[in-house]
């Protein structure tokens, strides 16, 4: 869960100004929609990830202090 988890940030920082849908990182990460959404719920409560808009369809972006310390990593 833990490398799913970083190959989405992985994925959210390379395209940081490019929001993306919950179906768009699931096919990414070679995962089913509702596993993903459940991943990136956890992931915002830990403030890595926040969405981009509200309502039925989520996009979603990296948290400006996530992106801060994965560009200090990298």
């Amino acid at each position: 869960i833990e490398k799913i988890k970083s190959d989405i940030l992985s994925i959210l920082y390379e395209n940081n100004l490019k929001p993306f849908y919950t179906f768009q990182i699931a096919e990414e990460v070679a995962r089913d929609d509702e596993f993903t959404l459940k991943l990136l719920k956890i992931m915002e409560k830990n403030g890595l990830v926040k969405q981009a808009n509200k309502g039925d369809r989520r996009k979603w972006i990296m948290s400006d202090n996530a992106y801060r310390a994965y560009s200090e990593i990298l």
